[in-house]
């Protein structure tokens, strides 16, 4: 099967550690943690009362008032990020075809924040049901990508996916495959995530998921080391354009690199803790290099899903070194979540900016916050502890995996 060649023309970035690509990338090259005290609500009261929060943000700043009203937190980061993708981009949707244009948009969880605003308001109310007009089309974790398409006017396959953590990669894969085989020429693509409140703290709490390092916010995303106790909550968006090659070229596009392989497994195995051998994680990238057509030994970084769980980590070194076997010693390994947190459905997004970055300028974003080896986890390998490393990056993946056990994997290259 003759298939199209896809690539990577703009990019969008709303973070804990930038409100744009430029900042983001640059505090994520000098270490720059995203952690610090909870502003949303009053987490005093809670087992963690810290999070990476995005800073210094104003959506009136990019959105008219009343539009931004009509949107929960998680689809103004949305639009946000998309605009810079597009603007980036330098696609003006008066110049191209619309019906061959789209949008796949992930949220792992949606407007959670206008959940717990209505029924808290309900709950208080005497029972009486007063809902704002806007509650539905506020939750809902597919009107992000409606959004986005009724802004640009892109008529072609328009949706979301919800797969947890995993949500935007499975966008971003989904995205491009449909250009691959010919049913489009343009995505924007990408995912977002608000659920820094009171339920997402506390929901996570229950789980003992997240970190509970209060007296040190910013060195409590502490992928691989041996006193990791817990995930940092994160939240924002990243977007991303990906466009058919000859398309691109046709218009004179910057290229930032090719998306050449994507993959997608389920452990099938437990609602929250990974498959202990790294089954699932080892299966979803053997598959990406296979889905590029390149061999494991062509990789030359590896963005981890890396979240700071005791069990997570172990595991997907387990099987980082199933697929790579000694070529695993020769790669560089890093967690981005150490410094941004973990941004849930936005994670996977963030994290192939990331990626991207990495292959276009040749430098590995460092994991922070690196104390103390663990034992349980070969040390041998290159994690990127705590400083930048330069090198050449011909190619690179990215992991994400979510509960209930579902792994995607995206892979890009240099064009």
């Amino acid at each position: 099967m003759s298939t199209r060649r896809v690539v990577v023309t703009g990019l969008g970035a709303l973070t804990p550690i930038g409100n744009t690509v430029t900042d983001f990338w640059n505090n994520m090259l000098n270490g720059i943690s995203g952690a610090d005290r909870i502003t949303r609500f009053d987490a005093s009261l809670f087992k963690t009362q810290f999070a990476c929060e995005v800073k210094d943000f104003n959506p009136t700043d990019f959105l008219d008032r009343k539009e931004a009203r009509k949107m929960d937190a998680y689809a103004v980061y949305a639009m946000v990020a998309s605009a810079e993708a597009m603007q980036d981009s330098g696609i003006k949707p008066e110049n191209i075809n619309l019906d061959r244009a789209g949008v796949i948009w992930a949220s792992g969880i949606g407007g959670l924040d206008t959940f717990l605003k209505e029924c808290g308001d309900y709950a208080t109310g005497n029972g009486t049901p007063r809902f704002n007009p806007f509650f539905i089309p506020k939750m809902i974790a597919d009107i992000a990508a409606g959004h986005i398409s009724i802004k640009y006017g892109f008529r072609g396959p328009n949706y979301a996916t919800v797969s947890a953590c995993a949500s935007s990669t499975h966008a971003m894969i989904d995205a491009f495959n449909y250009i691959k085989w010919g049913k489009a020429d343009i995505f924007i693509t990408g995912g977002s995530e608000a659920s820094i409140n009171a339920a997402g703290v506390g929901g996570f709490n229950a789980m003992h998921a997240l970190s509970t390092r209060n007296d040190d916010p910013k060195t409590a995303s502490r992928p691989f080391d041996n006193d990791r106790e817990g995930f940092v909550l994160g939240e924002g968006a990243g977007a991303l354009i990906l466009e058919e090659y000859e398309h691109a070229k046709t218009r004179g596009a910057k290229i930032y690199a090719e998306v050449v392989g994507g993959a997608m497994t389920a452990d099938a195995h437990h609602i929250t803790a990974p498959h202990p051998e790294g089954l699932g994680a080892m299966n979803v990238m053997k598959f990406a290099i296979e889905d590029a057509e390149m061999a494991p030994e062509d990789v030359d970084y590896v963005n981890v899903h890396g979240t700071s769980t005791p069990l997570g980590d172990v595991a997907e070194v387990k099987a980082i070194k199933g697929v790579f076997g000694g070529h695993a010693k020769k790669l560089n390994i890093s967690s981005t979540k150490s410094m941004t947190g973990h941004l849930l459905g936005a994670a996977g997004a963030v994290e192939a900016i990331a990626s991207i970055l990495a292959v276009k300028y040749d430098v590995i974003p460092p994991t922070i916050n690196h104390f103390t080896d663990d034992p349980n986890i070969d040390n041998s390998l290159n994690y990127t502890f705590n400083k930048a490393q330069k090198r050449e990056v011909k190619s690179a993946i990215s992991n994400t995996f979510g509960f209930g056990g579902h792994n995607a994997c995206v892979m890009f290259k240099k064009v």
